[in-house]
């Protein structure tokens, strides 16, 4: 098999690389990444206002015909690796892709024309609400339900750590309608299914009913929030009870996402391993011509490697070739989770006793990596489904 996405080559991949890192430099230092962690919000609209018209990154995926680049998954997952190696506190991942990548997924031209203009203008934070409290990121995890009352759709239900839900403006929204059929379709992540077919629905950020509470988490630089829906309105996107083959789509499009952010910030951790061992002197020279640091920072290196061929992977079947997309982006979850977890707890070793401390960034790269091991499904939930999709490709 041979996949080739031109990721590294392009010289408008390469400008767009070197934009991002150059704009994440100057607004998103360790100083500001900590300021950010301890406003409300979490972020900083005017700086998210010139990632969308200054950068145009927000609209990437965004058809040119409603405001955006129509740029493909190559260039976004650059985006985010970049905004991986900064920690940068924004929501990228809930709007510019998981949103996004619903809105387009789905057979809701309406939908697009409605939404997708103002998340590409950067005037509209979106995310997606998923999982609940049985953890599961597939539509049979889905409980929260949706009844017409003869004037629209009503929604009930609680959902879990839904990226950026405090503060987004449009919430797209699972739930059971008892219309359609929930099939696996060779996505479901569990066994079982709920009664009825899973819609989606856009709810809007001020609706009444909508109860919205911030997540205590491991990572203080990705906000995550509760929702509480009572009698919350909602519009129908797609047909009803048709949901399903778009949420396995978006999980499988946020394993490869979350994979590039995973890898980026294993290139940083690496770079600060390796600058570490450079400057600290003990014992009359620098502790990186010790053996075992060496080895340390050599074994973050092959691990990083690793990771870069999994996303390139990803990225290459979430634009070329969905068939393998369920796969592929098993593989970059694995393996940029585990590379970046190791890559993180290594730097912190190769750091010594500074590496544990407030002050030091080490320790936000470890809580981030940490946290995004979970998101979308640990490595050993991957590969059961590996195991499963591979198992059903290969036959009796």
């Amino acid at each position: 098999m041979v996949w080739d996405m031109d990721l590294a080559s392009s010289e408008e991949r390469e400008q767009l690389r070197h934009a991002v890192r150059a704009f994440l430099a100057e607004h998103s230092p360790q100083t500001e990444v900590r300021r950010l962690m301890e406003t409300p919000e979490g972020f900083d609209r005017e700086v998210w206002s010139r990632l969308a018209g200054e950068l145009g990154v927000v609209g990437l995926l965004v058809p040119e015909e409603y405001g955006g680049a129509g740029a493909g998954v190559g260039e976004v997952g650059i985006v985010l690796e970049e905004m991986g190696r900064a920690l940068l506190c924004a929501p990228y991942l809930s709007t510019a892709v998981l949103a996004t990548g619903v809105l387009l997924h789905l057979d809701d031209e309406a939908a697009r024309t409605d939404y997708l203009p103002g998340i590409a203008a950067g005037h509209t934070v979106a995310t997606v609400a998923l999982a609940e409290e049985s953890v599961r990121w597939d539509a049979a995890g889905v409980a929260a339900t949706a009844t017409h009352d003869g004037s629209g759709w009503r929604l009930r239900g609680t959902k879990m750590f839904v990226l950026d839900g405090l503060h987004a403006d449009l919430l797209l929204v699972a739930a059971r309608t008892g219309t359609g059929d929930d099939g696996d379709g060779g996505a479901r992540t569990g066994d079982g299914d709920g009664d009825g077919g899973v819609s989606l629905f856009a709810v809007e950020g001020t609706a009444p009913g909508l109860r919205r509470t911030a997540m205590r988490t491991l990572d203080p630089t990705r906000r995550q929030a509760r929702l509480d829906l009572d009698d919350v309105p909602g519009r129908l996107l797609g047909a009803p009870g048709g949901a399903q083959p778009t949420l396995a789509y978006l999980v499988h499009l946020a394993a490869v996402a979350l994979a590039c952010e995973q890898a980026g910030g294993a290139a940083h951790v690496l770079d600060m391993a390796v600058g570490y061992a450079k400057t600290r002197v003990q014992f009359g020279r620098p502790i990186g011509q010790f053996q075992a640091i060496k080895h340390r920072c050599a074994e973050i290196a092959l691990e990083l490697d690793a990771a870069r061929s999994a996303v390139a992977y990803g990225l290459w079947a979430a634009q070329e070739h969905e068939v393998e997309l369920a796969v592929a982006a098993s593989v970059a979850k694995v393996r940029c989770s585990e590379a970046f977890a190791f890559a993180a707890a290594e730097n912190i070793q190769v750091h010594g006793g500074i590496g544990f401390t407030w002050e030091h960034p080490a320790h936000l790269y470890f809580r981030r990596a940490t946290s995004s091991e979970l998101m979308f499904g640990d490595p050993a939930h991957h590969r059961e489904q590996l195991i499963r999709h591979l198992t059903v490709e290969a036959g009796p």
